[in-house]
């Protein structure tokens, strides 16, 4: 009897365990369940409250375009020789212009090639000229001079085009003109050819101040 009595209580108590054993699995899919309900909730409204705060918007304002113009002609490296031995640095030719009429040339060095363009830039805005432009051409005629080097201008019918080559074409284009033939002489050095066409175009007469100084008008004087 005491073994049967053993066996039946052993029973009874695996089949209480069974049955805790149920119901907690029971309430732990429940809770998982709810947990799972309430996430999305709890994301959206985290998504809410993250949408619901003002969010700094940065604008960043675009600086205005510069209406003047660089290009770099040559760069050139140049060997100094001082006590210690070589100095070594850089020589930067720029060409800066608005082609609005108004060109300049800058030369500068440098030990770094950037730095010898930035001062090229800065020298070149200091020295303008101003072109006198007619009809998208030069007035008249022309030749200027820099050392060896010499460049001989000409004005040009329209639709012709700026017919140039080596420093004189990025000097005129940055000028603003549009029709011109021109031919560079003597020397083939980029900063004697650029300095000779700046002092061609410096040189020209516009045609209101040749009128002046004949007692005519516009009119009677392109006639």
């Amino acid at each position: 009897m005491d073994l049967e009595n053993k066996d039946e209580i052993t029973v009874s108590q695996e089949e209480n365990v069974a049955e805790e054993t149920e119901q907690v699995t029971e309430e732990v899919i429940e809770e998982v369940a709810e947990v799972t309900e309430d996430a999305p909730q709890e994301r959206q409204s985290k998504r809410r409250s993250r949408s619901g705060k003002k969010q700094r918007i940065e604008t960043v304002e675009e600086k205005p375009q510069s209406e003047w113009t660089e290009q770099v002609v040559q760069i050139s490296r140049v060997t100094k020789v001082v006590k210690g031995g070589k100095k070594l640095s850089f020589r930067a030719i720029v060409i800066v212009g608005n082609k609005k009429g108004q060109v300049g040339i800058g030369c500068a060095k440098a030990a770094e090639v950037i730095i010898a363009i930035q001062k090229a830039i800065a020298d070149g805005r200091k020295n303008l000229i101003t072109v006198p432009i007619f009809k998208t051409t030069i007035p008249h005629p022309i030749t200027g001079k820099s050392g060896a080097g010499a460049v001989m201008l000409r004005p040009a019918s329209q639709g012709t085009g700026i017919i140039a080559g080596g420093a004189v074409r990025p000097v005129l284009e940055l000028a603003g003109i549009e029709n011109i033939l021109a031919k560079s002489l003597g020397s083939k050095s980029p900063l004697n050819a650029a300095y000779a066409t700046i002092n061609a175009l410096k040189a020209l007469t516009p045609f209101n101040e040749v009128a002046k100084k004949r007692g005519l008008t516009m009119a009677e004087l392109l006639n």
